[in-house]
């Protein structure tokens, strides 16, 4: 086996984390010698040891001579655990292979730096790419302090994400509901507005597959919402939060009563055309550390995210109905020029259930 097989081989090993280790990244390690696995590991839980220490840990024999293969480059600050540096220089290991260099600047290239120091080999960029894709939460969060954002559309063959009444359920497969789930545990949080939380009335936890809930967003401008909504009322974990305009602080009994609920509340300023300005409501969240924002609708609220170039990529449900009638994703946006439409790549599709998952970036 190769570098680049024991680099993959880490990757997967990460991915075992997600959900848990949020703000930190994902990281996986395998250690060899004599072209045998001798220890593995991966970044269980935030505030735990890190991936290369689990993988020392777990060592069957002596670590003198070894490769240490880790998808990004390991820490040489103190943090909530010691230098993972340092456990790599005492014991011994002979080469370090390495994914990718960290973006945060407190380790980026030190790590490198000191490893060389102490005369261990090593080797950066194996599936350097595929080592960013991976962690492109932490990295977006750490470089631009606000959350990666990603838009969830659920939409028929001619774009339509519910009928004349707003009714929704259910446009994708069960399959892809089920999909759903699974990026809500890997997302940090799940962000609706107030139109959404209105009529479906949601809870926006996992239910349809294993993993951890994330934090529940709603954005509502005016404060307008009921108390009674299941988001606020089954609201045990304290992972509400209502999003709203500094205006709403005149609203002293609805926000007692919210409060009294759990919801934690947060106060961003509007835009100019009366919005709430996402570029701070992101800020807000990024104080929480919260590195990863899943945009499940509706109509206004993904129309705000494009409008104000908010988001990093979409993943685009279609499923093989055609309404006709009905509202689209971006109602509100009115582009009347071809030329200006937003443009944007197709990264990636496959077929879930009956339905076309389309991945777009910018």
């Amino acid at each position: 086996m190769n570098d680049e097989t024991y680099i993959q081989l880490a990757i997967e090993i990460a991915k075992r984390g997600s959900g848990y280790v949020s703000p930190n990244p994902l990281v996986g390690c395998v250690i060899t010698k004599n072209n045998r696995i001798i220890g593995a590991g991966y970044h269980q839980k935030f505030g735990e040891n890190h991936a290369e220490i689990n993988a020392i840990n777990s060592a069957v024999e002596s670590l003198e001579g070894s490769t240490l293969y880790v998808n990004l480059e390991p820490c040489s600050h103190f943090g909530h655990t010691p230098p993972c540096v340092d456990k790599i220089i005492e014991a011994k290991i002979k080469r370090v292979v390495i994914g990718t260099l960290d973006v945060n600047p407190l380790v980026s290239g030190n790590g490198v730096k000191k490893l060389k120091k102490a005369g261990i080999e090593v080797k950066v960029g194996v599936h350097e790419k595929e080592c960013t894709e991976l962690n492109k939460f932490f990295f977006k969060y750490i470089t631009k302090k606000i959350p990666y954002v990603t838009l969830k559309i659920a939409q028929t063959l001619d774009g339509k994400i519910a009928d004349d009444s707003n009714y929704s359920q259910w446009i994708s497969s069960s399959e892809s509901r089920k999909m759903v789930h699974s990026l809500r545990s890997e997302y940090d949080a799940v962000l609706i507005g107030s139109r959404t939380a209105s009529i479906d009335n949601p809870l926006l936890t996992v239910r349809l597959t294993e993993g951890r809930n994330p934090w529940r967003i709603v954005l509502d401008t005016n404060l307008k919402l009921k108390t009674d909504l299941r988001l606020f009322k089954q609201n045990s974990d304290g992972k509400t939060i209502l999003v709203t305009s500094k205006e709403s602080l005149t609203k002293k009994s609805k926000i007692k009563k919210l409060s009294e609920d759990g919801v934690r509340i947060i106060f961003v300023k509007k835009n100019g055309n009366g919005k709430l300005n996402l570029k701070s409501v992101l800020k807000e969240l990024a104080n929480l550390e919260i590195t990863s924002v899943l945009v499940e609708g509706g109509a206004e609220i993904f129309s705000s995210f494009l409008r104000q170039n908010h988001f990093d990529d979409i993943l685009l449900f279609i499923s093989p109905k055609i309404l006709g009638g009905g509202i689209s994703a971006f109602n509100s946006i009115k582009i009347h020029d071809l030329k200006k439409a937003f443009r944007l790549k197709i990264k990636n599709s496959e077929i879930i259930g009956e339905d076309l998952l389309v991945e777009l970036t910018k």
